[in-house]
Formats: structure tokens, sequence, C-alpha cells
């Protein structure tokens, strides 16, 4: 499982790129607190940035275990393991991301992009109606339901499930 010393870790090797943090740790960024334990990091990145950001995690020994580009990718060194999602940014501050499904991608408006804590520590993070947008349209687990409640009760913002 990946621990709060761990995001720091992969934050810090990535310092000087546009992260984000998406998933459950976003969550737990949002809340302020870990709930659960986690057993991955999703992290948004720039899209022109990844050449670099790869290089970095390589270096670091993460290797790439997923490639699902342009949609995501995913590395991993022997404990952890890092979900990673490029986004094309527009002159506004919003965001897309390829899906699965062709013309149909994912949108980030660029007031979704906010900050959140980790471990007492300030960190990049999506917002809470971002969140429950990315949680929608699949039956969600017990786990997601559990971190919709979350937010629910911490933001007062309504969830679908």
């Amino acid at each position: 499982m990946l621990t709060a010393t761990d995001v720091h870790e992969i934050l810090g090797l990535l310092r000087g790129f546009d992260v984000w943090i998406a998933g459950g740790w976003g969550i737990d960024a949002l809340l302020g607190e870990q709930t659960r334990e986690h057993r991955d990091l999703d992290l948004l990145h720039r899209r022109e940035q990844e050449t670099a950001v790869v290089a970095a995690l390589t270096e670091a020994g993460f290797g790439e275990t997923v490639d699902w580009r342009p949609v995501r990718f995913v590395m991993a060194d022997d404990h952890k393991e890092i979900d990673l999602h490029p986004l094309v940014f527009d002159k506004d501050g919003s965001a897309v991301q390829e899906s699965l499904e062709p013309g149909k991608p994912f949108r980030y408006p660029a007031e979704c992009f906010v900050t959140g804590t980790i471990g007492g520590a300030r960190v990049p993070c999506l917002s809470a109606e971002q969140q429950v947008y990315f949680h929608q349209g699949y039956e969600p687990t017990e786990r997601d339901r559990q971190d919709m409640a979350r937010l629910r009760k911490a933001f007062g913002i309504a969830t679908h499930f």
C-alpha cells in the first residue's frame, strides 16, 4: 500500500513538473487526512511534459507496466504504482484527457485544479466537484461509495450514489 510519505517522495521526484493528484489520494487531499489504504497514486500531468516525467520516474527506478496512451499509462517500482493521465491544456486553463471512446474526451474545467493537504503539506489535486464528476457512469464499489459519502459530508455537495 502507498503511504503519505510515498506520495511526497513521488511528488519530489516530479518537482518542476505540473502534476495534480486525483483518485483516492486526491479525495484524501481534499479532506486533509488519509481515510483509507491506497494501492496506487493517480497523477495527472501536462502531456507536453510526459517525456521528462517518464525520464524522471525511470531514473528513480520506475518502469512502465501498462500503456493505454493517449488515455493513461502506469509506472511502478517494487512497491509503488503511479497511474498517469496526460492532459492537454487550453489557453483558458481548462484541459482534456483522451478517453477510450474516440471523440469523447474527459473534460477538466480550469477551476477544478485546486490544492489539498497530505501529511500536513499542501499538494495539487482535483476539486471535490471534479472528483464527483469522475465517479459517474459505472457501478460504484463500496470504496467509491465511502469516498463519495466523505465528500458529501465535508463539502455538502450532491453525488449520484
